[in-house]
């Protein structure tokens, strides 16, 4: 509760400040663009404060007649159809004769009937060039015409689509989101090929400019969450926005919170399966994770093989997960319980060999605990920051040598290394609640050496009220485990053929997304003496 209490006055602060000025006291000036083709230049130089990298190349076309200019930054911009498109056939152009526009028609004319670019966009601020420059495209002026044109010929270097490392699948599309906002929003396209899919383009951070796009089905994602989403972005009064990890911590609802309230992928597949249950994906320019909101605590648990393998299988590995998170939790804190406070619940035999590992083990139980779990995370946090190879390396040698020694040298215990073993696969089998986990394990361990079973007790039911006050976006976070038809996509995953509705909270309008039927199932079924007489 203190936690909601905190984020609460945070986002009442937040609001209360939604007008003051912008970064740099004053709104930024808009400057017309004139009819001298030197001055145009000169403004566009003091507002990008001539970079270096800021390319101008000048021209004359029309028989010489008039003369313009091409604005761009060296390395944004596509050289072949910066020649090829714009340049080559603006040279070219002869006007018919006697029909020689006027150089303030002029633009308008280069646009729709000389250019063979399909992108051309008539301007008629400074600003406007500037910023349609700096996001890769092509300015091109015109001496006598205030009017500029913004001319797409983006062609910066940019990763192909792979399989995301983070979401490897056996069975299911291997492809992934990239850097490239445009070729991201392309992907899911290509998965919901409907026109009721909505794409809304919105720009954050003063100093950046960074693309933000919003995609979600009209008619089936709730429009009060959509527009929830899209309150909360518009009012980020910041200079940069660098990935989506920086919009989800401003957008959340409870950043208090080790549980995450936004959801996540790289895979395009499981961001179009989640727009078609009602959800909306943030996509941002310059990274290949793609939000989703809002989000359920169950969706931690799904994957997207889950849905592409047998029913009973993937019911199976969905517990299995379930399993492991509570294990990778409360795993060190039911071992230090057990040990230190409740040893007449651990078999004889068992207690007896405890006992033996542990005789000469200067440090208690939970100091024990807390080292190994301490060094866990430094080997995890090392294999990841280090190169590839070099880190694979320290995470296995590392453990194997640290483990043997420190069991070797009677610092930790046999048994011990084992529990932190356990706990430590357990945890990379739901690997977007790793954080929290690995928070949550450490209380519970301290939980567990100050009251055994009950300090556990206590802490487990801390969690569950503290996830049943959560909400998403207005959606209830723990919403999976109630009685309504999002059981179903839950504990277990049953058959597609059975999950007729969308979430109950989720999606509003059109709520059913398949017909129910059992298979096989034909309009005419033949029965078997019908076959045995045909044949």
């Amino acid at each position: 509760m203190l936690f909601r209490y905190l984020a609460r006055k945070l986002r009442y602060l937040s609001e209360a400040n939604q007008h003051r000025p912008t970064h740099g006291g004053e709104e930024q000036r808009k400057t017309a663009i004139s009819e001298s083709l030197s001055k145009n230049l000169d403004e566009i130089r003091r507002v990008l404060v001539s970079a270096s990298d800021l390319k101008t190349h000048y021209f004359r076309f029309g028989e010489g007649r008039c003369s313009g200019a091409l604005v761009y930054f060296d390395g944004l911009v596509d050289n072949t159809v910066l020649s090829d498109a714009i340049l080559r056939p603006v040279v070219r152009w002869r006007p018919a004769e006697g029909r020689f526009p006027l150089p303030r028609e002029l633009a308008e004319v280069l646009s729709e009937e000389v250019m063979y670019s399909a992108d051309t966009e008539p301007v008629q601020t400074i600003e406007e060039l500037a910023r349609g420059s700096l996001s890769g495209d092509v300015a091109l002026l015109i001496n006598g015409c205030p009017t500029g044109l913004i001319v797409s010929a983006k062609g910066w270097e940019k990763r192909s689509v792979e399989e995301p490392p983070s979401e490897a699948v056996v069975r299911g599309p291997r492809e992934g989101f990239t850097e490239n906002l445009r070729t991201n929003t392309a992907l899911i396209r290509r998965k919901i090929r409907s026109g009721n899919l909505r794409a809304d383009m919105l720009t954050v951070g003063t100093r950046t400019m960074t693309g933000v796009c919003l995609m979600y089905l009209e008619g089936v994602a709730n429009e009060k969450v959509v527009e929830e989403v899209k309150y909360r972005i518009k009012q980020l009064d910041i200079d940069s926005i660098l990935d989506s990890g920086n919009i989800e911590e401003y957008i959340e609802d409870a950043p208090f919170s080790p549980f995450p309230t936004v959801g996540y992928s790289e895979k395009p597949d499981v961001v179009a399966s989640r727009i078609l249950e009602g959800r909306v994906a943030i996509l941002v320019d310059g990274t290949p994770f793609v939000l989703t909101a809002p989000m359920l605590f169950v969706e931690s648990f799904q994957t997207a093989e889950d849905y592409y393998t047998r029913t009973i299988y993937a019911s199976f590995i969905r517990m299995l997960r379930y399993v492991a998170f509570l294990l990778s939790v409360f795993g060190p804190g039911i071992y230090i319980a057990l040990t230190s406070y409740h040893q007449e619940l651990i078999p004889t035999t068992l207690l007896l060999t405890i006992a033996n590992a542990r005789e000469g083990t200067p440090f208690p139980v939970f100091i024990e605990a807390l080292v190994m779990v301490f060094a866990y995370e430094l080997l995890r946090e090392g294999g990841i920051r280090l190169p590839h190879p070099v880190g694979q390396a320290i995470s296995i040698v590392g453990a194997l040598i640290m483990g043997d020694a420190a069991v070797s040298a009677g610092l930790v215990s046999a048994p011990m290394v084992i529990a932190v073993a356990i706990t430590a696969v357990a945890a990379f089998l739901v690997p977007s609640q790793n954080n929290a986990g690995s928070i949550l394990r450490v209380l519970m361990m301290c939980l567990a050496a100050l009251a055994g079973f009950y300090g556990l007790s206590l802490g487990f039911l801390a969690v569950l009220i503290h996830l049943s006050t959560l909400t998403s976006f207005g959606v209830p976070y723990f919403d999976g485990f109630a009685i309504t038809r999002n059981l179903q996509d839950s504990v277990v995953r049953m058959p597609l053929w059975s999950m007729v509705m969308r979430p109950k909270y989720i999606a509003k309008g059109d709520t059913t997304r398949r017909r129910f039927f059992i298979p096989p199932l034909r309009p005419h079924a033949v029965q078997d003496d019908e076959l045995g007489e045909e044949s």
